[in-house]
């Protein structure tokens, strides 16, 4: 199992956090915000659709299962969405879970702590490789595109995980999920989900257009070293 990390390093490592050079609480900045969204969603739509098409057919063609996966997330305040991603997952991934963690003590207490497991039996070949780089959530600019998602935001979740926002669940979603976040640039999987509780809160207090340029920055490197990637 994957040791989790100390909160504190965490956000220390994280250039912008605790500054405040263009707050998003004032409505010029937000707008501002908005508009780099859906302007850099739409160049990379454009740039890398050649790329998006050979994935898609290569999903569909390595087992006859659909390309994309279709999630219900939650949104900026609590608003469901219809989050977009690339299958990674056998078709019968719910079932498949269910029976691995019914018969794995030790899988059960990962997914508990962490909700991510080290070896998942769900995940097929290639979506292994799709995760490992995450390929996977490029579909997710279709997301940015319409206004459901942000580049930069809390993770976005599913329905279940909201109790385990606890009181923290209404001011972490004040503000759009993103692409990426201070959680996917802090270790990912190897932050316990008490760990990510804290960085979605703490973007959402610190947010600014510096932070997010900074988290944009820092993501591709911490693609490229696949940390915490499961």
């Amino acid at each position: 199992m994957a040791k989790s990390l100390p909160f504190r390093a965490i956000a220390l490592a994280v250039p912008g956090i605790g500054s405040r050079p263009l707050p998003l609480t004032n409505w010029a900045c937000a707008g501002c915000k908005t508009a780099l969204d859906v302007t850099a969603a739409f160049l990379a739509i454009a740039l890398l659709w050649p790329l998006l098409l050979g994935l898609a057919l290569a999903i569909r063609l390595s087992d006859g299962g659909p390309a994309l996966f279709i999630q219900t997330r939650i949104g900026k305040n609590g608003r469901p969405f219809k989050c977009l991603k690339f299958r990674s997952m056998v078709m019968n991934s719910d079932q498949a879970l269910r029976d691995h963690l019914a018969s794995c003590p030790q899988a059960r207490a990962e997914w508990a702590e962490f909700q991510k497991l080290t070896y998942d039996p769900r995940i097929t070949a290639i979506g292994a490789f799709l995760r490992k780089t995450s390929l996977d959530e490029l579909p997710q600019l279709f997301n940015i595109l319409v206004g459901q998602m942000s580049l930069v935001g809390p993770r976005p979740i599913v329905p279940d995980e909201i109790q385990r926002y606890g009181e923290s669940f209404a001011h972490c979603f004040s503000v759009a999920p993103g692409l990426t976040g201070l959680w996917q640039v802090s270790g990912r999987s190897d932050c316990t989900y008490q760990q990510r509780v804290a960085l979605d809160s703490r973007y959402a207090s610190e947010r600014n257009l510096w932070l997010d340029a900074s988290i944009i920055v820092r993501t591709i490197p911490a693609v490229l070293r696949q940390r915490g990637s499961r």
